[in-house]
């Protein structure tokens, strides 16, 4: 298992995990225009970073994100996590999501922050590696007809 920095050249490697676990287990439907998109957004923003894990050839996961400045820290805000769908439940997105940590802790992040689905999927996934529910946010939304 390996586990490199993510660049742009990888998006058509990673594009069938992402359109794999959105549409096939979150009943998504992202194409492969628009989850291209998506990937590129996040890794072209500023401060972006990335990681990708891979195992020989194959690529088993990634990991998107970006820093972003407070006034008094810098955090690091998660927005995708994706292993490929026959690899899940051995190991391997807590294994990404380590060296995640331990990489953004060395470039200076006092913390990692994410947004997930609210089911026991998720808060199962995330509280074993330690991730709490917010108390001092709520996230908000105003949808448009």
């Amino acid at each position: 298992m390996k586990v490199r920095e993510m660049r742009m050249e990888d998006i058509a490697r990673v594009l069938p995990l992402y359109l794999g676990y959105y549409n096939g287990r979150e009943e998504g439907c992202w194409t492969e225009e628009t989850a291209g998109r998506r990937i590129a957004q996040v890794l072209g923003i500023q401060d972006g970073y990335s990681l990708l894990l891979t195992e020989g050839e194959a690529v088993l996961g990634f990991a998107m994100g970006y820093f972003k400045q407070y006034d008094d820290c810098v955090g690091y805000t998660l927005e995708e996590i994706v292993i490929d769908g026959t690899r899940q439940h051995q190991g391997y997105g807590s294994a990404l999501l380590a060296e995640l940590e331990r990489r953004v802790r060395e470039k200076g992040a006092a913390c990692v922050e994410l947004q997930a689905v609210n089911d026991s999927l998720h808060d199962g996934f995330y509280g074993k590696a330690g991730y709490g529910n917010a108390k001092n946010f709520v996230m908000k939304v105003k949808w448009f007809d």
